[in-house]
C-alpha cells in the first residue's frame, strides 16, 4: 500500500515577538530566513521548514502535545549550544534504544524543540 503522505514538512513555532524570534533562530540553527514578512518568517533546514508565526498568548500555557525532532549529529552537544544561546533544557538527552539518543529544550518563548541523533533513521 502507498501511503498518501509525503513526509514531513514544516514545523512552526509560534513567538510573541516575530523580529527577535527570527534572529534567535537564525543563530541557534545558523541559516538565515529564506521567507521574511512580518506574518511568517521561514527557515530552511535541510530540507525542511522551520516557521515563526507571530502569537502574543504567554509561554507558561503553551503545552508539548506536538513534538517535533530535528536530526543533529550530536544531542548534548547541540543541547548545550541552545542553553547557552537562551534556551531551557526541558527533557535531558538519553538513549531511548537501539542507539537513539533525544532531548529536548524550550526555546525562549516556551516552544518545545525537539533533538535526534537516530543512526538508523535515512532519507528516501
Amino acid at each position: 500500500m502507498t501511503s498518501p503522505f509525503l513526509g514531513l514538512r514544516t514545523t512552526i513555532y509560534k513567538v510573541p515577538d516575530i523580529d527577535v524570534a527570527k534572529a534567535w533562530y537564525a543563530e541557534a540553527f545558523g541559516v538565515a530566513p529564506y521567507f521574511d514578512e512580518p506574518f511568517y518568517v521561514g527557515f530552511n533546514i535541510a530540507g525542511y521548514e522551520l516557521g515563526l508565526m507571530s502569537d502574543d498568548g504567554p509561554a507558561e500555557t503553551k503545552t508539548s502535545s506536538v513534538l517535533s525532532y530535528w536530526g543533529v549529529v550530536n544531542v548534548p552537544d547541540t543541547v548545550g549550544r541552545l542553553v547557552g544561546l537562551g534556551a531551557t533544557l526541558d527533557v535531558e538527552a538519553s538513549d531511548v534504544g537501539e542507539k537513539i539518543i533525544v532531548a529536548t529544550v524550550k526555546d525562549p518563548w516556551g516552544n518545545v524543540i525537539g533533538l535526534i541523533d537516530n543512526p538508523h533513521f535515512k532519507l528516501p
